[in-house]
Order: structure tokens, then sequence, then C-alpha cells
């Protein structure tokens, strides 16, 4: 495979691009591997680029395939891709800016800042508030945890419109449903709130906002907060595509709701953006944050997570690990687009991955298990598991259709298909692109070699209820 703009002889690269595996391995069979290009195809891919962080700098960056298929428009490491929800972190450096500049306090109500749209009073905020600090861990009490965006020629809400639930907004209403401060649940609509707040205190359109606050101290030229894309950029962006390859309606769909799912970016540019954050942790010099921002920045929120969710959070990052094996990172998942960053920022090394497709978080996730084994990082390495042998028997009874009982995204339905094969499980999510075999650790228990883990829960005559997958629960819709 030839890289489309930086082609590099260096081996470590080569290593990479022809190691992809997936982050679960099966004890005792042969080890899977795969080249770049040969995933990209098997995951119906069109488009990739990446950038490695080493050494604390940008060491290598590269662009694979196309921009929309089957064209011959190649992606180059200046494409755009839409980065979801990787637009909430990067909102939270600039909201912290502020926090810097005495414009805005973390643990102050919200309420005090907004003036053109307030959080609705409730008992629920009588004593405990919406605040900053809250609102960037996901620990405020806010609904919605993502949007489904718009197509071309559906209206587009006014933000206000997206706060109240509103027609044409397709979203329900952003409200306070649990005590402020009581548990972390991912809130896009959260970040929605800040969004009308940082126009407010600012006094300026959203995307030039985020350009003077971060795009420019940072050197990020290309980025974009901009809603729909103007015209004359639309040539940079690669296109959105389904499970199959095929480019969705309209190119990609538009979000008005910026500040949780609006930034156009580059793997290069967004990789810049996480070096100014690690150098401000790591004590360094940052155009971005002081080192003590920086640092509550990356210091866990210890608020008790709702069930089923498992990811800690700083301020609008991700958290994992300690000493040499912590990290921060944040994926983004739109119609279309799947990205994702992680940097080990006291060893200074850490990878940028954006794909236009919507198996792209199989590709990615394959994409940084070779990295981290190119380049020896603490963990995200390949692990690997024993399965079990169960019978048809033990297999008929986990068969049948499951629905969610909450959707991430109201009014988008969630549902898992199991399918047996002879003794063999099959699991297929079009919500999640997930379509692969599931093996068994036990009789109620099963992963698959993409890293899913997968629970079934049984009533009295042993047939299975319930499976929890995702962080989500889901009920059997079939006996």
């Amino acid at each position: 495979m030839k890289e489309n703009q930086l082609h590099s002889a260096d081996t470590r690269v080569d290593r990479v691009l022809r190691g992809l595996r997936p982050p679960i391995a099966i004890k005792g069979r042969p080890a899977v591997r795969g080249t770049l290009q040969e995933r990209m195809e098997a995951l119906h891919v069109p488009g990739v680029s990446i950038a490695i962080i080493d050494g604390r700098q940008v060491g290598w960056a590269g662009g694979f395939g196309v921009k929309e298929a089957p064209w011959a428009d190649r992606v180059t490491t200046s494409t755009l891709f839409q980065v979801a929800s990787i637009s909430k972190p990067v909102v939270a450096s600039a909201a912290l800016r502020l926090v810097e500049a005495g414009k805005l306090s973390l643990d102050e109500d919200v309420n005090s800042y907004l003036r053109s749209w307030k959080v609705p009073a409730s008992g629920l905020t009588a004593v405990k508030k919406v605040t900053l600090r809250r609102i960037l861990s996901h620990s405020a009490g806010l609904t919605v945890q993502g949007f489904a965006g718009y197509r071309y020629d559906e209206p587009l809400p006014t933000l206000q419109q997206v706060l109240d639930g509103e027609k044409p907004a397709n979203n329900s209403a952003i409200r306070v449903d649990t005590t402020p401060g009581s548990l972390t649940r991912y809130s896009g609509g959260g970040f929605t709130v800040l969004q009308q707040l940082l126009i407010d205190v600012s006094e300026e359109p959203f995307p030039s906002f985020l350009k003077r606050l971060v795009f420019d101290p940072v050197g990020m030229p290309l980025s974009t907060y901009e809603q729909p894309l103007p015209k004359n950029r639309l040539e940079e962006a690669a296109r959105g595509h389904d499970a199959e390859g095929a480019v969705i309606q309209g190119n990609w769909h538009t979000y008005p709701e910026m500040a949780a799912a609006g930034l156009w970016t580059t793997p290069t540019e967004l990789a810049k953006w996480v070096l100014e954050i690690s150098r401000a942790w790591s004590g360094q010099a940052s155009s971005l944050l002081s080192t003590s921002t920086a640092r509550q920045m990356l210091t866990l929120r210890r608020v008790p997570p709702s069930p089923g969710f498992s990811i800690r959070f700083g301020l609008g990052l991700a958290l994992q690990g300690e000493g040499d094996s912590f990290s921060f990172t944040h994926n983004g998942s739109n119609e279309g687009f799947l990205a994702t960053f992680v940097m080990y920022p006291a060893l200074g090394r850490g990878a940028v991955v954006m794909t236009n497709a919507d198996q792209g978080g199989t590709l990615f996730t394959e994409v940084l298990q070779s990295v981290a084994a190119e380049y020896q990082w603490p963990s995200g390495t390949q692990s690997e598991l024993e399965v079990v042998d169960l019978s048809e028997e033990q297999l008929d009874v986990l068969v049948g259709t499951y629905e969610a009982l909450a959707p991430p995204i109201p009014n988008t339905p969630i549902s898992c298909e199991v399918a047996r094969d002879g003794r063999r499980l099959f699991i297929e999510m079009k919500a999640y692109s997930l379509k692969s075999e599931a093996y068994a650790t036990s009789a109620d228990s099963f992963f698959t070699t993409s890293g899913f883990r997968i629970q079934f829960t049984r009533d009295s005559r042993g047939r299975a209820v319930s499976l929890k997958i995702a962080g989500l629960e889901l009920a059997a819709t079939t006996p």
C-alpha cells in the first residue's frame, strides 16, 4: 500500500501498517494479523488518516484510501474528518482558558453566566447546582446522551430549540433529571448547555470563539466548528459512509450541537492539541493552558458512575491508568465517521486515527493495537482469553432479538440479533456496525475479538431475558 501524502521508509511505521490485530486473541489459536489495506477493504472503510505521536512530537502522519467511494480523490494529511464527540474535550480546553482568565468559575451555577437561555429550576437544583466542573465531567445530571444530526434536506433547529427539544430539533429537551454531582453519566446535552454559555460569555459566534481561543494559539488552521461546513471548504472534507461502504445521504450530517459533535479537523492538527495538553500537564510551557489547569483537566473526578457506565472522566477527557500507564483519551462517532485519540503524557507517546465509515471503530481499534505493540505502550496491547465449548442446547436459549431499554440517542432504537450456527454464536448490532462471532468464557459470558463483552441474564426456566453490551442493557423481545 502507498500512503497518499507522506511516503515513509520508517520500518516501524511499516510494521504498524502491516500488523493490525484485534484487541482480544483466543488462547491456543494462531495470531490474527492484517494489513491496513486488507482491513479497510474487509470493513468497507474507504478512507483513514493517522498521526503517531512519539518523542513528544508528531513523529509520522499519513492518509490512506479515498474521501468518497468509489472515486479517486485521495485522503491526505490535510483531509478534514468529522470527529464527533472529540469536539467535547477541545471545547473543554476553551472553557478552561476562560476560567484562567477569571471570566468563568468551575463551581458557580451556570445560570449566573447564561443569558439567552437558563437551565430550568427544579427541586433537583435547589441545593446542588449545574456547574462548569460538573458539565465537563459529565456529572451535572443533564439529559440527552448524544445527537443524531440532520441530513442535508432537513431543517436545522436553533440552539435554543435543541436545548428545549422543540421542533425541528430531533432530540428531547435537555433537562436536569438527577441531582447534580451525584453520578457520572455521559451527556452531550451538558456540552450543548456549555455551548450556549460560551456564546453568551464571549458574545461571538461559537466557531470564531474556538478559533481564537484554541485553533490559533495551537496552530490548527484547517480545523473548524462551522456547521454546516462552508461551501468553499466542501472539497477538503471526507464523505461519510455506512457500514457497507456506501456514501450516506448528503455526504454527512450537520450538527448545530457544535460543542458536542461539530468539530472538523485532521489527525495532525488534533495531535498538536493533544501535545499542548500533555506539555502543560508535564510542567512545560504551553500555548493553551497553565500546568495547574491542565492537571485539573487530567485529574480523575471521583463521582460514582451510572449503572453500566465504566468510563472515568477528568474535565472533558476520559482517563485511564496510573504512573507511566496514565493516559487521556476520547472517541467520537457521528453518522459515517468514527475517530479516536490516546495519549500517554508521561511517556510522550500516543496516536490519533480518523475514519470515514461506520465500521471505522473496529479499524481504529486494530490500528491502535498495532501502534501500541510497535511503540511499546504500557497498556492498550492485545490480551488473550480462553474460550469454552458450549452445546447447541446451551446456545439455543440465548438466540433471539434484544432491544435497548434506554437507547443513548432518543428515538433511535438499538437492537441486537443473536443467532446460532451449529455450536457457534453470532451477534449483530447494526447501530454499532457490529457483526461478529461471540466466544464463550462461560454459559452466560461472551466476547468478540473486537473487544465487546456480552453478559446474558436468564429467567427461572434458563431462558435468556436480557443482555448487557457496551454499557447498554437490552431486553429480549422474542421467546
